[in-house]
């Protein structure tokens, strides 16, 4: 158990760069986690600041329980379609807006970074293959990104939603997708477009911590049974949806629900038809969570081994600065390789590649 004078001197540098928590006696520096040597280094089911019983800060890596899917090849059709999208998006220097007769905006170095191999794919499977409605999808998303103000939304904007820790990201499923954990019980603010900011935060903090060659997330719900009649307004559900199935295609790896209570089952069935079907194939409810993210990683609440204490002055600057420092890592790889458009996300995050007649080997092309 974590002693009493290690969570004073967490709660008095919690404000401070990692290079001031990494002095701290049990604080874990995660600033080179994406070599292999110093991920190996790292006990099994370590946090950020080494609390385990109860655990304070999010996991560091997946448990060795956990295994990366199988990705096949594309086709010799796929490849070529890939192509032709990365040459047409290679291409762009503005990005639309979405008010009428309002002047483009130039491309960022944060875009072209963002305009992956595997966001190009990702991309091409939500439009089954149709590279001009890829190609106009990315767009669309590139200019959301940008007048959403995604850049904008702070750990500091957006620290007191989660004040309760009403979401909560911990741990790893068994196929390595980090965990998302939403607790409606736990709501503390007024129906808000904020809210719907803090979950948009929430899940780029999540994709932060995908480890090398998976793409996708879990989201674990647990209603609690206890919400009564209150559940989330109809046009919120809708417009989560709208974020999600938009912008963030084939980034749902699966989704589990608990202690659903009548009242949201009657919201889900009002919300199904807006949902897609493949991602309606994604949702589980009620079922053993053990059997989808290891115990040792699985928050007790939802039936796991993990003692967990959501202490907000403790958890938040640690998610904030452990995500900070994979970003930090990710866009050095970037620099350091070119700055193309196009780039592996599986090298960017730490994985090992070799290129060899411009295709890369992870899996995609």
């Amino acid at each position: 158990m974590a002693s009493v004078a290690h969570s004073q001197q967490i709660s008095a540098a919690q404000k401070a760069p990692l290079d001031e928590l990494s002095k701290i006696d049990g604080f874990v520096d995660t600033r080179d986690l994406h070599t292999s040597a110093a991920r190996l280094s790292i006990a099994e089911n370590a946090t950020v600041d080494g609390s385990t019983d109860p655990v304070k800060t999010p996991f560091i890596n997946p448990s060795s329980q956990t295994k990366l899917p199988t990705t096949l090849p594309l086709t010799d059709d796929q490849s070529t379609k890939y192509s032709k999208l990365l040459s047409t998006v290679q291409e762009w220097t503005t990005k639309p807006s979405s008010t009428p007769n309002a002047s483009a905006t130039p491309i960022t170095d944060s875009d072209r970074m963002w305009l992956t191999c595997e966001c190009l794919l990702r991309y091409l499977r939500a439009t089954r293959w149709e590279v001009q409605q890829a190609a106009i999808r990315l767009q669309a998303t590139l200019t959301w990104r940008h007048e959403y103000g995604l850049e904008s939304h702070t750990p500091e904007y957006m620290s007191p939603e989660n004040a309760t820790g009403k979401q909560v990201l911990l741990g790893y499923d068994i196929a390595r997708r980090p965990c998302l954990y939403l607790n409606p019980g736990k709501q503390n603010t007024e129906r808000s477009n904020k809210q719907v900011e803090h979950l948009v935060f929430m899940l780029e903090r999540t994709l932060d911590l995908l480890p090398a060659g998976q793409e996708t997330l879990a989201l674990l719900i647990n209603f609690d049974k206890k919400m009564g009649g209150d559940r989330p307004p109809l046009w919120q559900g809708k417009q989560v949806l709208n974020i999600l199935q938009s912008h963030y295609p084939e980034r749902l790896g699966r989704a589990l629900v608990v202690n659903i209570p009548w009242v949201v089952w009657t919201f889900l069935k009002l919300i199904n038809p807006f949902i897609d079907p493949l991602t309606r194939e994604k949702i589980k409810y009620d079922q053993d969570l053990r059997q989808f993210v290891p115990p040792s990683q699985l928050l007790k609440t939802y039936g796991g081994d993990v003692d967990f204490v959501y202490e907000h002055d403790v958890y938040w600057p640690a998610l904030n600065e452990l995500a900070r420092k994979k970003r930090v890592a990710m866009t050095e790889r970037w620099v350091e390789a070119g700055k193309k458009v196009g780039e592996s996300e599986h090298y960017l995050r730490g994985g090992e590649r070799s290129r060899e007649d411009g295709k890369s080997l992870n899996g995609h092309i």
